[in-house]
């Protein structure tokens, strides 16, 4: 992903990630939000974005969101489906709010992407948004100057409504790509919108804005800036076209905290990384990637200002939590998705071969298909590594399946056991980790296996 034009830039993301350096640990924590440690295969029910989709075996319950200060929200049916379903959500926030965004890199951003890129990366830009706008069934991409227009239209009209001008107003959209937005549908809701407004209305968003998404997601945590508790909930959309760089996920995480909004695009920046940019369903990066990020200063503790303050270490790896939950249950609800996999890389020579290496092994199909039939078929990992031409230490090499040893110094392990690694092999949710003997680097990235039903629901996609 990028992040709109800005003078502070590289300078506050590199100061910020290096005054919370020793708050790493803390970052990684435990991702599991409140609720969710009910059973995965026991989501709570909603309808599927698209009719006809089971909700996948690694689903996760919606957690409880309880309202944040500064912000509300409405659903409403805008007609951009032909099923019975809302596809149109709006938020509205307090005056005052701060905004921070991170974008596809696509080359061929949607006019929403643009529009939120131009306004975020002004000298003011960020600093009182009041508005955001989100529609499924219409991507709103590759529609030149038509869609261009319909966006701006868009935010003149929920400007008008909210009394904002409009560049205080954020667009996304998501769906198909060469279809211009029909902004009268929009337009016509809402009345139904400014009425139907509602601080508890998280759940509801997260079904919203999802398509061939199986079920809504969301992500809740709480952290302490000088004695005043903060709180941090998300939803997110995408299930296909889902690879590092977001791909065509869409993001929107508010916080009654009170963040300038520089400061705000360095946390945004930081977390990213390890984040939406580390889950990869299919490889295919897309035209919409949004992730937004909103501080409406609701909740009574102290305005932050500078980047590095001490006072972030608790609002950081909270909001770390919130952004690697919601980018896990991306990989869950991976299209056709019966495995959720953790892949690691250790012993890199730097940080992006780290990267690299991981991304190889996590897109490649015939990895993936590998897991969907339950085949440790670690060959296929080796040639994945090897394939990426990084530095390898092909006689140090070791793979292990979770706890299982496969290969050890560029050799099958002499403790391989064909019967323990198959039942492994079972899980829903497999580990696999590389040491390529080269350095001391490490990453990890998350993916899913690829099955029939990846193909089934995109040969179908536009009916």
């Amino acid at each position: 992903m990028t992040k709109p034009p800005s003078t502070t830039g590289q300078k506050i993301e590199h100061a910020l990630e290096k005054a919370l350096d020793p708050f790493a640990t803390a970052l990684k924590r435990a991702t599991r939000t409140p609720g969710s440690e009910l059973s995965p295969t026991t989501p709570t029910p909603a309808a599927a974005g698209k009719p006809g989709l089971a909700i996948s075996p690694l689903a996760v319950p919606f957690p409880t969101i309880p309202p944040i200060g500064g912000v509300e929200i409405a659903t409403a049916r805008a007609g951009f489906y032909k099923h019975e379903r809302d596809d149109l959500v709006v938020f509205h926030f307090a005056r005052g709010t701060s905004c921070a965004g991170v974008f596809t890199r696509h080359k061929i951003g949607s006019a929403p992407v643009d529009w939120c890129k131009k306004h975020l990366g002004g000298s003011e830009g960020g600093k009182d948004v009041r508005a955001l706008v989100v529609n499924a069934g219409c991507a709103n991409a590759f529609t030149g100057k038509a869609g261009a227009d319909a966006a701006r239209r868009t935010a003149s009209e929920v400007a008008k409504r909210f009394g904002c001008r409009q560049r205080d107003v954020m667009l996304a959209s998501t769906g198909v790509i060469g279809v211009v937005l029909d902004e009268k549908k929009i337009v016509a809701k809402l009345p139904e919108i400014e009425q139907g407004l509602d601080a508890d209305a998280w759940a509801r968003a997260g079904r919203g804005i999802m398509t061939t998404d199986t079920f809504p997601k969301g992500a809740y945590a709480e952290a302490e800036i000088e004695g005043y508790k903060v709180r941090i909930a998300g939803i997110a959309k995408g299930s296909g076209m889902i690879a590092p760089d977001m791909a065509t996920m869409l993001a929107f995480i508010v916080t009654d905290a009170d963040i300038h909004p520089n400061v705000l695009q360095a946390l945004l920046g930081l977390h990213v990384r390890t984040t939406f940019n580390s889950v990869t369903v299919d490889g295919d990066t897309s035209t919409n990637d949004t992730a937004l990020l909103f501080a409406t200063g609701t909740s009574g503790a102290p305005r932050i200002g500078r980047v590095g303050d001490r006072r972030l270490k608790s609002f950081s790896a909270a909001l770390d939590k919130v952004m690697l939950d919601l980018a896990h249950q991306l990989v869950r609800d991976g299209e056709g998705a019966t495995k959720f996999v953790k892949v690691t890389v250790d012993g890199a020579a730097s940080p992006a071969s780290a990267r690299k290496l991981a991304k190889s092994i996590a897109d490649s199909p015939l990895v993936k298909t590998a897991i969907a039939g339950q085949d440790a078929n670690w060959g296929r990992v080796v040639m994945a590594v090897g394939k990426t031409e990084e530095p390898v230490d092909r006689d140090r090499l070791a793979i292990r399946f979770g706890p299982h040893q496969a290969a050890i110094d560029g050799a099958p392990a002499p403790t391989y056991d064909e019967a323990r690694m198959t039942a492994y092999m079972k899980n829903p949710e497999i580990d696999i980790t590389v040491d390529v003997g080269s350095g001391r680097a490490s990453a990890t990235v998350w993916t899913c296996d690829l099955t029939k039903g990846y193909i089934e629901i995109n040969g179908d996609y536009r009916s």
